[in-house]
């Protein structure tokens, strides 16, 4: 079951399972941002395992875009969890690989919403402090 939870100017954040799995569509940009990453901590805060977010729709506008995927990575780690990108658009795959997050963030190319989880190798561990 998909629901629309927030919607924005040119921007949407649709819920495909609570805590596990949701799709953007829209540009993420430094206008929408701010509320988006509030939302998007709050599923990741509802689930647990993989949190696969699905981009095929997505645009991302600037770097700010990127920042909020690298954070939301950073606290899945935190939570044991893993951001998983799915679909991710052509420039999306062009940025992560300029910016070299594509040995940072677990990709697929293709999932379908409520489908079989592909094998993806394990969450590495998180370094000592």
């Amino acid at each position: 079951m998909t629901a629309v939870v927030w919607a924005g100017p040119g921007i949407e954040l649709s819920i495909d399972s609570p805590g596990r799995e949701a799709t953007i569509r829209g540009q993420l940009g430094v206008r929408t941002v701010p509320e988006l990453r509030a939302h998007l901590q709050r599923l990741l805060a509802a689930g647990e395992g993989d949190l696969i977010l699905h981009l095929r729709e997505a645009e991302v506008a600037d770097a700010t875009g990127l920042g909020v995927l690298v954070g939301l990575h950073q606290r899945a780690r935190r939570q044991n969890r893993r951001l998983v990108i799915a679909e991710a658009s052509e420039r999306l795959e062009r940025l992560m690989r300029i910016t070299r997050l594509h040995l940072v963030l677990a990709r697929v190319d293709t999932m379908h919403m409520g489908g079989a989880m592909p094998h993806l190798p394990p969450m590495p561990p998180l370094p000592p402090r």
